[in-house]
Parts: C-alpha cells; structure tokens; sequence
C-alpha cells in the first residue's frame, strides 16, 4: 500500500517582505492566495485569498518506492487532485513493472484519493491518496498449486465440447 498526504497543515508564522500594512487598507490580512476568493464564511477565520493555512499545506509520500514527493513539497490547493492522482499512477506503474520483472500478474489495482476541508478557510481540498495493488506469482514447485491445476484440469475437460467441426 502506498500513501500520499498532507503534512504540516498546522498554523505557523510567516514573514512577509515589506512594511506590515503596505497596500492593505486598516485591518485586513495580506492576499496569500491570489486569484481565490476574498468573501470570508461564516464560522472560518479567514477566507480562502488569506488562509495561511492552504499556503503551508505540504505533501508527503509515506511509501518505500522511488516515486514523487519524497520529501514534503507544497501543491496548491487547485491542483492538488491532479498532482496527487498522477503521483498514485506512479505507484501502479511500479507495480506493473514488478509483476513483469518477477514474472507476476497483477490480480487488483485501486486508487483512492481522500479529500478534506480546510478549517481556517473552509476550502475542500485533496488531502491524500492511497494506491492498493495485488500481484500474484506463480509457484509450480508448491505440491498444493499443482494438485490445484489438477483438479481444475478434471473439472474442465470435456466441458468446452465442439460437435459441428
């Protein structure tokens, strides 16, 4: 199983460059987020131009694989779905790969991506995602894998009977 998240969503301190209250008018918190909304929702603290929170929003790949995102990085929250379900087609990927070189078959492939809301600002946003696989490997020296094959083979002959040719 491998694992893709959020990590390091906490409310931190930033510095910005500049005097504090630059361009801002009286009171206001400076744009983090250009081109979102500056509309604040009742019961969230800032609204998703300011969310502090989105901005330090990193993401981190859990897995042993040589994939993407092994070390924390951040993705905005608009192309976090895109990012993360490519970074997910990587580990199928590997897994076909390791069933072809150790002469295996994969069986089940899923991908799940899970999303969350923000609780500063109140934005959804893909929080992670986790890719299952299973790989079957043949194995014809197992005394029970060949009486297996026997008993299908009984089971089977004679059922696939052609009497017009």
């Amino acid at each position: 199983m491998s694992i893709i998240g959020a990590v390091n969503s906490g409310y931190g301190a930033v510095g910005f460059f500049g005097s504090p209250g630059a361009g801002q008018a009286e009171g206001s918190k400076p744009i983090l987020n250009p081109s979102q909304s500056t509309e604040v929702q009742p019961g969230r603290k800032s609204s998703p131009a300011e969310c502090q929170t989105c901005k330090e929003r990193k993401y981190q790949d859990g897995s042993d694989e040589m994939v993407s995102f092994k070390s924390a990085a951040h993705i905005s929250p608009q192309a976090a779905g895109a990012k993360v379900r490519a970074h997910e087609q990587e580990h199928v990927v590997n897994a076909y790969e390791k069933a072809e070189q150790k002469g295996g078959k994969v069986i089940s492939c899923g991908v799940s991506l899970s999303t969350a809301i923000c609780p500063e600002c109140g934005r959804s946003y893909v929080s992670g995602g986790v890719t299952r696989t299973a790989i079957a490997y043949p194995n014809e020296k197992n005394p029970y894998t060949k009486d297996m094959k026997a008993v299908h083979g009984m089971a089977l002959r004679g059922a696939n009977l052609d009497l017009a040719g």
